[in-house]
């Protein structure tokens, strides 16, 4: 059987019921940049860049308030006990504190339009090769943080 041609997960796109305000908690929050804020396909819609990631936002109330098929969004961060404090100060509600096991640490919270998301910081030194392999990416983080201040 023929090998599938490559692909990779470019982005989420998601609804939104007040698009500035989700926009506005994205790049606050989690430094989220605006790549493109446009009209495509008769609606609204925005491009963040979340780290290597992207999200894209439709300024349309979403049409289901249940869950669907999605259980949550992982976000891995560089300092997770930073951005920790940062969302308490925000009044961001926490499920719990800092949650850890061993070279994995998360937190859960809720992101405008109930969408949950599970913000990891991981220690790929210490951390099990398979796993690492898996988790580990191209993501700098020391330069991106050094670049922000």
């Amino acid at each position: 059987m023929a090998k599938p041609a490559a692909a990779h997960l470019h982005h989420v796109h998601l609804f939104s019921a007040d698009c500035d305000a989700t926009v506005a908690w994205w790049v606050e929050t989690l430094g989220a940049e605006v790549a493109f804020d446009g009209v495509m396909g008769g609606s609204r819609n925005v491009f963040l860049r979340v780290g290597e990631g992207r999200l894209h936002l439709y300024d349309q109330r979403p049409r289901d308030t249940g869950k669907g098929a999605v259980h949550h969004i992982g976000i891995r961060v560089a300092d997770l006990r930073r951005l920790h404090e940062r969302l308490v100060a925000r009044g961001v509600p926490l499920r719990s504190g800092v949650r850890e096991f061993g070279s994995w640490r998360y937190i859960m919270c809720p992101a405008p339009d109930d969408v949950l998301l599970e913000l990891f910081e991981i220690d790929t030194v210490n951390m099990e090769q398979e796993l690492a392999r898996y988790f580990g990416d191209s993501s700098d983080f020391r330069s991106a943080a050094n670049d922000r201040g």
